[in-house]
């Protein structure tokens, strides 16, 4: 992959790839699942959970013998072991539990899943009886060019019989580069006159593995395609599949829209009947019922029903907005919490604040929180109207109805129903009238 980040951990649709294989690994009889990982492997990376044993190989002596340093932790916890590999991220666990099940009927010393492909590459090749049973699997670089002819490939998935694997795992021989592979497994089998069963995957796409980033973008786009057909059937509308990008862990409400130019990240949920787009891209955050939101940045924030955004909005980690807020364009929102009905026009920021119900911001206010030590925060009232231009100055407290002139900068607390202007601003107590 040619980076610092091991390949498992590289992401497709916005999960790790052995997030994937973990996650359809869950929805099968899985009891207990060991994770081999190389000394280079992050101490815990976010897709390892509980009930995961981490198993270390010291030495990259190839996957036999990755499978046989689990050894001490799962012999005798189970009459039958699964084995993935962790770079297989759109295998299923309906194929999965297929062939468990074919396993399981056939009475086998050994399953293994094989495909055939268009384009097999250097992936190992099945090798046939004629009777049609598998009687063997070569690697790429011990094989001949009529072997590398054939398009059935091993896809690395493997259910064997556990009083069979251990011991046959102990007597494997070493390749000529001195690793050791599962895939002489089967041989080994074969040369024992055991039962190999064979399935394939439902769909063939599930056999492909991830070798470099073209692998990655390859299975990523089948991924997005995946993710977008799911939207659909759930009730969405995608104006322009092809131009939305939503990340496997990302749910949508009936009746959405999705303009062309979406980008959907990471945790993120999306209510019912919203209009989304064009151009906006939602990182880890949840929108409400009803919410149009036009092309902006959103990011860790959360969003109450009937919200208008945008367009050229960015509302950054801890934005939460009430129901019937209005945001217009070009407004940035830190760390600030919009109370219901409020409207923030155009061209300002509002960080570390808490604006009350059915304020009005003027155009070009800014929130001044920062004194180049600390953060500050700024608490407007409900009702407030604060004029355009206006520099709110904090640590700061605008009263509940108070009014700041067009330009001014307040540097001090308002009291409620005064009306403060000028530079510094002035305050005198507020007609009503």
């Amino acid at each position: 992959m040619k980076s610092r980040v091991p390949k498992a951990l590289h992401c497709v649709a916005g999960k790790q790839m052995l997030s994937w294989v973990k996650d359809a690994l869950s929805q099968t009889p899985v009891a207990l699942t060991a994770t081999v990982v190389g000394p280079d492997f992050p101490e815990q990376p976010h897709c390892f959970s509980n009930g995961t044993i981490r198993v270390l190989q010291k030495e990259r002596l190839g996957t036999g013998h990755a499978l046989l340093q689990t050894l001490p932790f799962i012999a005798g916890q189970a009459d039958h072991v699964l084995v993935v590999n962790a770079d297989m991220p759109l295998l299923s666990p309906d194929t999965l539990n297929l062939m468990i099940d074919s396993h399981l009927n056939a009475e086998a010393a050994l399953t293994v899943l094989t495909c055939h492909v268009q384009d097999p590459g250097e992936m190992g090749r099945v090798i046939r009886n004629p009777n049609g049973d598998v009687s063997g699997i070569i690697e790429w670089r011990d094989a001949d060019a009529e072997t590398r002819a054939s398009n059935e490939v091993c896809c690395g998935v493997y259910c064997f019989r556990s009083e069979w694997l251990w011991p046959a795992l102990n007597n494997l021989d070493a390749a000529p580069n001195g690793e050791f592979y599962i895939t002489s497994l089967v041989d080994q089998a074969h040369q024992s006159g055991l039962t190999i069963e064979s399935t394939s995957p439902i769909d063939p796409n599930e056999a492909l593995g991830v070798n470099d980033r073209s692998d990655l973008a390859r299975v990523t786009a089948i991924a997005f395609e995946r993710t977008r057909r799911k939207a659909m059937d759930r009730g969405a509308t995608l104006v322009d599949p092809p131009s939305a990008f939503i990340d496997a862990c990302v749910t949508i409400g009936m009746d959405t829209i999705l303009q062309p130019g979406v980008i959907l990240q990471g945790d993120t949920s999306i209510g019912a009947s919203c209009t989304l787009g064009p151009n906006a891209v939602i990182r880890d955050s949840s929108i409400g019922n009803e919410c149009r939101i036009q092309g902006s940045v959103i990011e860790e924030s959360s969003i109450a029903d009937n919200v208008q955004i945008g367009p050229y909005c960015h509302l950054r980690p801890g934005a939460r907005l009430a129901e019937h807020v209005r945001l217009g364009n070009y407004v940035e929102i830190k760390q600030a919490t919009i109370d219901r009905g409020t409207k923030v026009g155009h061209f300002s920021y509002l960080g570390d604040a808490e604006v009350g119900a059915n304020v009005n911001i003027g155009a070009g206010t800014v929130t001044c929180n920062y004194d180049g030590a600390s953060k500050n925060r700024t608490i407007i009232g409900d009702g407030a109207f604060i004029g355009s231009d206006s520099m709110l100055v904090a640590p700061i407290r605008i009263g509940a109805r108070a009014v700041t002139g067009a330009g001014s900068v307040v540097t001090r607390d308002l009291p409620d129903d005064t009306l403060a202007y000028g530079v510094p601003a002035q305050e005198k107590p507020r007609n009503p009238s």
